[in-house]
C-alpha cells in the first residue's frame, strides 16, 4: 500500500512538470516566430496555396532581412535550379560559399548544391571541378556518383571506368559490374573504329572477366572477326549468344548470315536462325530470317515461314510480312489487294515496334545498351514491344 500511495504523490508532480515544459518551449517558440520577418510567413501561406512565384519573392525579401537564414538559401537555390533558372540557383549558392563564417558542413552543401547547378546548365566542366573538391564528408561518394554521371555524358569512358572501379571498392554491397563491363565495350568500340585489334581484344576481355553474362563483348568480337576476314572465328564467338541469352540472338542474327555467307553456307545459317526464331520469337530475328529465306528459297517458302510463325507468336510487324509474301504469291487484283492490306497496316504499325526501357519506360526505335532517358545500361530487353505509345 505505501508503494501505491508513493506512486499517487508522483503523478501529479510529474504532470506539473511537463505542463511547466510545455508553456517555456510554448514561450520560446512565440519568441522565435516574433523575430521571423512577416515575408517568411508571406513565403510559407504562398506555398501552402501553391503559388511558387510570389512564394520565392517573399523568401528572397527574408534573405535579404536576414543573411544569416542559410536553410532558407539552401531551400531558394533548390527552387531555383528546379525551375531551370540555374544562374540564379549559381548565385545563391556561391554568395553561400563567399561567407567566411559558414560551417564546414555548410560549405560542403553549398559546394555540392554548385555542382548540380552547373550540371543543370550544361557547364560540364564546372560542375566536375564542384564535385572534385568534395574529397571527404557527407556528400564525398554523392559528388563521385555525379561524377560517373558527367564522364558518361562527355563519354570521357576511360575517366567513368575508374570513376566506377573506386566506387565499387568504397561500397562492395552495391555492383557497378554492368557499367564496368559496359565501359570496357565502349573503349572496344572505339578501339575497332581505330582498327586496333589488340586494344579492342584486351577491353573485351576486361568487359567478359568483369560480367561474364554481357552479351555486347561477343557481339564486338565478332565485327572485329568479320573484320579481320576471320569468319569461322566469328560464327563461333556469335554462336555463343543463343546458348548466352537467347534473346540477344535478334541482334547477332546479320552478323551470323554474313559469318555463314562468307564461308558458302547460307542455307545452313537460315535453318539455324529458323531453328532459333521458333524456340525464341523475335520481330528482328523474323525480319532477317524471313529476308534470307525469301531470297534463297522463293515466295513460297517465305509465305509458309510467315504462317507458321503467325500462329505461333503473333505480332503487328509479322502480320504486315505475312501479307507481302501473300501478295507475292497472288495474282490480278488479289494481289493488289494484298500489297494495299500490307501497305495500310505497315503505315498503321510503324511506330509500333520500339524498345522500351525497364527502368523509366522511355521508348525507343532503335536498341540502346544505354537508356537515352534514364542512362541506365542494359535496360532494353532486345525484343521489341509491340504496344502502342502512351497518350
Amino acid at each position: 500500500m505505501e508503494f501505491e500511495v508513493w506512486w499517487l504523490l508522483a503523478i501529479p508532480v510529474i504532470f506539473g512538470c511537463g505542463w511547466v515544459a510545455a508553456r517555456l518551449d510554448l514561450r520560446s517558440l512565440l519568441s522565435e516566430s516574433r523575430n521571423l520577418p512577416a515575408s517568411y510567413f508571406r513565403g510559407l501561406n504562398f506555398l501552402l496555396n501553391e503559388q511558387p512565384d510570389k512564394a520565392i519573392d517573399a523568401f528572397i525579401e527574408v534573405a535579404k532581412l536576414d543573411p544569416e537564414t542559410t536553410e532558407l538559401h539552401f531551400a531558394l537555390g533548390s527552387l531555383f535550379r528546379r525551375r531551370g533558372e540555374t544562374e540564379r540557383a549559381i548565385r545563391v549558392h556561391q554568395n553561400l560559399l563567399s561567407r567566411d563564417d559558414l560551417p564546414q558542413a555548410d560549405q560542403e552543401h553549398a559546394l555540392y548544391e554548385l555542382g548540380h547547378d552547373f550540371l543543370k546548365a550544361g557547364l560540364l566542366d564546372r560542375a566536375e571541378d564542384a564535385f572534385s573538391r568534395l574529397h571527404t564528408g557527407a556528400y564525398a561518394k554523392a559528388a563521385q556518383h555525379a561524377k560517373l554521371t558527367i564522364y558518361q555524358i562527355e563519354k570521357e569512358w576511360r575517366k567513368a571506368l575508374a570513376e566506377a572501379e573506386t566506387l565499387s571498392d568504397l561500397d562492395p554491397a552495391v555492383s557497378y559490374r554492368k557499367e564496368i563491363a559496359q565501359f570496357h565495350c565502349e573503349l572496344a568500340q572505339e578501339a575497332l573504329q581505330r582498327k586496333d585489334v589488340e586494344a579492342v581484344g584486351h577491353e573485351l576481355d576486361a568487359a567478359l572477366a568483369v560480367n561474364p553474362a554481357n552479351v555486347r563483348a561477343p557481339l564486338l568480337r565478332g565485327d572485329m572477326l568479320l573484320a579481320a576476314g576471320d569468319a569461322e572465328g566469328a560464327l563461333r564467338v556469335l554462336r555463343t549468344i543463343e546458348a548466352q541469352n537467347p534473346m540477344y540472338l535478334g541482334l547477332a542474327a546479320k552478323r551470323v548470315m554474313k559469318a555463314y555467307e562468307a564461308l558458302g553456307r547460307a542455307s545452313e545459317g537460315v535453318t539455324m536462325l529458323r531453328d532459333a526464331l521458333r524456340k525464341n520469337p523475335s520481330d528482328d530475328l523474323l525480319e532477317i530470317v524471313y529476308e534470307k529465306t525469301l531470297s534463297l528459297e522463293g515466295p513460297e517458302a517465305a509465305l509458309q515461314l510467315m504462317r507458321e510463325q503467325m500462329h505461333r507468336a503473333p505480332s503487328a510487324p509479322g502480320m504486315a510480312r505475312l501479307l507481302e509474301a501473300h501478295a507475292a504469291t497472288a495474282h490480278g487484283d488479289t494481289q493488289s489487294d494484298l500489297q494495299l492490306m500490307g501497305k495500310l497496316i505497315t503505315q498503321r504499325t510503324k511506330s509500333l515496334p520500339r524498345y522500351v526501357c525497364d527502368q523509366c519506360g522511355f521508348r525507343a526505335r532503335l536498341f540502346y545498351w544505354q537508356c537515352p532517358g534514364c542512362n541506365g545500361w542494359e535496360t532494353y530487353t532486345p525484343r521489341r514491344a509491340d504496344v502502342p505509345a502512351a497518350t
